[in-house]
């Protein structure tokens, strides 16, 4: 990957958790409309960013990657500041969907 697919998934990755967060306001607010907003604008710009990285390195590789690292970075955010929790069973589905990650990305160099 190229300092700016890095960049890419990065910022979405940024935004996206922003938006998570922004989302979560809003679900414990009283239906702000202003959190709703500016959910649903994180979320648009999020996903402008992640078609220039699926032209950048392709929609199977994007899209994968950008999953898994959201699903970790949002569910430290959810454990951190929202004092959110999983189960067992889920924390194992979170360390096999990394692998699972792992394994397409690293398995795609060796084409």
């Amino acid at each position: 990957m190229t300092f700016i697919s890095i960049s890419l998934l990065i910022a979405s990755t940024l935004t996206f958790v922003a938006a998570a967060s922004a989302a979560k306001a809003w679900a414990v607010s009283e239906n702000s409309v202003s959190w709703l907003f500016t959910t649903l604008v994180l979320y648009t710009l999020g996903n402008l960013i992640m078609l220039r990285l699926i032209r950048e390195v392709g929609m199977g590789v994007a899209l994968s990657l950008s999953a898994v690292i959201q699903l970790v970075a949002i569910n430290i955010v959810a454990f951190a500041l929202y004092d959110e929790r999983v189960s067992g069973v889920q924390s194992v589905g979170l360390v096999l969907a990394v692998m699972a990650v792992a394994l397409i990305t690293f398995g795609a160099s060796e084409s």
